[in-house]
Parts: structure tokens; sequence; C-alpha cells
């Protein structure tokens, strides 16, 4: 394969997992399928088929990508903050965006578990958030501090309230 076509195949399959990424997002695992994939990346369906054995290396991919993501989320945070630990620690966890993004990311975190290739990509992925966090020095373990934050958003959410003011007021009382 000339350089050229193996450029085209990588970006290709870039491509499919970003798409099926953002299919997570938006609609959960259950809404990524072959079919969805294709069309979200402007590709045949054959080309899902080519790249991915099955569906599931494909939300495998996707989930890897998504916690990736989100690890450089809290990364770039941290490194471009100046902000207290507890504040750095809300806005690392928490992911940029609206109110239906932050309802997103939550709503497809809970959805992965049903989905064991997805919930192995995110256990795997898991660390280097956790490095993030543990980076920041507070008392607790990284696993402690990230599910105060996700739990507090989980509430907000539920509850009709603001999420990031109601995950700060939270992680300050705790901390």
């Amino acid at each position: 394969m000339t350089d050229g076509r193996r450029a085209r195949g990588e970006q290709r399959r870039a491509d499919l997992v970003a798409a099926a990424a953002a299919l997570v997002l938006e609609a959960g695992p259950a809404g990524v399928s072959h079919r969805a994939v294709a069309a979200r990346a402007g590709a045949s369906l054959s080309a899902t088929t080519y790249y991915f054995a099955d569906l599931d290396e494909l939300l495998a991919a996707a989930g890897a990508d998504l916690a990736a993501a989100w690890a450089a989320h809290a990364r770039a945070t941290v490194e471009s903050a100046d902000a207290p630990p507890a504040e750095l620690l809300v806005r690392a966890v928490l992911p940029a965006g609206d109110a239906q993004h932050v309802r997103g990311h939550y709503a497809h975190l809970v959805g992965a578990g049903a989905v064991p290739a997805l919930a192995r990509a995110y256990a795997a992925g898991r660390a280097d958030l956790d490095a993030v966090v543990a980076g920041l020095g507070l008392a607790w373990p990284p696993e402690v501090l990230v599910a105060l934050v996700d739990g507090a958003a989980v509430a907000a959410l539920s509850e009709g309230r603001p999420v990031a003011e109601h995950v700060r007021a939270v992680v300050s009382r705790a901390l």
C-alpha cells in the first residue's frame, strides 16, 4: 500500500471512530450502528465492516477516543488555569459545553456499562483521567474525587439544578 493510500485509510478509520464517538454522545451506545456511523462519517456502509471486525470493535475504538478526549480536557484545564485545586477539579471532570452537552455526557456514561466493549475502553482510559486528578494534590484518592463530581452532577441533572453551580457547592463542602 502506498503512503498516500495508507494515510487516506487511516483518515477514513479515524473519521469512522469520530462518527461513532459523536453518536455515543448524542444518542448513547444504542444509537451506534454500522449504518448510522457510515452516514455520519459520509462513508459507505461497507467501510465500517472493512475497518472494524464488528460493532464491538467500533464501539471500543469510540470509547477509547472518548476516554482520551475526557482526559485531554482535564489535562488542558489543569495546565491552563490558575484556580484553587477544588475549582480545577470541577472544571477538569465536568465536560465543557452547555447543559445539553453535560446531560449527554452523563447519559452516555451510564449507558456505557451495558456495552462491554465500551465499558472496557472507558475502564482502560480512566487511569489517564485519574492521573490528572491525582496531580491536583487533594487529600482524597482520584477515583473518589471523580465520583464526587460525577455524583453531584447526576444529582443536579436529575433535580433540574444548574450543574456546575451545584457541583462546585458540593465539592467545596466536601473538601
